[in-house]
């Protein structure tokens, strides 16, 4: 067996709206396609680009069509429909190849030029998993920046297993081997960092500086990424039923200090206690509680009977317009 200390990378892009970012990512990507050495003198090469086609609604999948033609390294990976980002990234780590895999989104924000620093920091800190660390703001709204650092900051310090993923994002630097069994083996609605974060020994981070995004609208609406914070909290384990189970406690011990405090008052004040407007918060309070635990629960069997009906993440096919959907007679 020949041992080299050249490192191979795969790079799996998730593709939903990437008509007009993608060519010049490519052409980016294609300049780290011949051997390249890294500040640390590590020695890597990107031996495949895979794109999943997402299903959006531009006209990605013949920019996917017409870059596999021009480059040999571009591989193009189609789902049956669209299951989201992260199973599309899952879907692309499933299909690599290399000693290595990074992540990155479509939009150019994310600078390949960085991979040969990620590969440094993994290589110095003995991680299998490394994420970046942006030096500056997201190009996004301040709304949206701060409920990504709350989120990132939740799943950090209160959902988390403890390890500091402050600064988990989408652009990420993954053990092949790793990557593609966590691509195999995660269940449906899993958040691609709660699955990473379950088998990686040791994570580091690597700085960054986010670029434009290419002057295209994003992706995500309110509701989409409400969607998937609240995917987050229910594939990062049990700890939203022990917050129901906290819920609970906190409600009945109020309930016990309520009625000592009301019978204290009727015994030794004399006064009759008017216990309509009590009585309503009381209720409204426990109604509110008992009907928000039981969603929470409801929602945590909603991925257990997914998984359990076997759901799959997501589906890789054959490009559609070169199967049987693909050919008509006439125009």
């Amino acid at each position: 067996m020949v041992v080299t200390d050249l490192h191979t990378v795969s790079v799996a892009i998730p593709v939903y709206q990437g008509e007009r970012t993608l060519p010049g990512l490519l052409e980016e990507l294609s300049t780290l396609t011949t051997e390249t050495t890294t500040a640390d003198g590590n020695r890597f090469v990107v031996t495949e680009v895979l794109l999943v086609f997402d299903h959006g609604p531009d006209g990605s999948a013949q920019v996917m069509r017409d870059l596999a033609a021009t480059y040999a390294f571009v591989k193009p990976v189609w789902l049956s429909r669209n299951f989201g980002q992260h199973a599309a990234t899952l879907a692309g780590m499933a299909s690599t190849g290399g000693d290595w895999i990074v992540t990155m989104d479509e939009d150019g924000q994310h600078d390949p030029a960085e991979i040969g620093a990620f590969l440094d920091a993994a290589l110095r800190d003995g991680a299998s998993l490394v994420y970046a660390d942006p030096r500056n703001a997201a190009p996004h709204g301040a709304a949206r920046n701060a409920a990504s650092a709350t989120t990132k900051w939740l799943f950090s310090r209160v959902l988390g297993r403890g390890t500091d993923l402050d600064t988990f994002q989408s652009y990420r630097l993954v053990l092949g081997e790793i990557g593609r069994s966590v691509a195999a083996y995660a269940g449906a609605g899993v958040f691609l960092d709660v699955a990473l974060a379950w088998v990686n020994p040791r994570t580091t981070s690597s700085p960054v500086t986010l670029r434009a995004e290419g002057n295209r609208p994003s992706g995500y609406s309110t509701r989409r990424l409400l969607s998937h914070f609240w995917r987050l909290v229910l594939s990062s384990g049990t700890r939203g039923l022990r917050v129901v189970s906290l819920l609970g406690v906190v409600l009945a011990s109020l309930g016990v200090v309520l009625a000592v405090a009301l019978v204290v008052v009727r015994f030794t004040s004399g006064v009759s206690v008017q216990g309509w407007t009590s009585v309503m918060v009381v209720t409204l309070m426990g109604s509110g509680a008992v009907l928000f635990s039981l969603g929470v629960i409801a929602e945590y069997i909603g991925v257990a009977v997914n998984m359990a009906m076997g759901r799959p993440l997501y589906l890789i096919v054959s490009d559609p317009a070169r199967g049987p959907l693909g050919r008509r007679t006439g125009s």
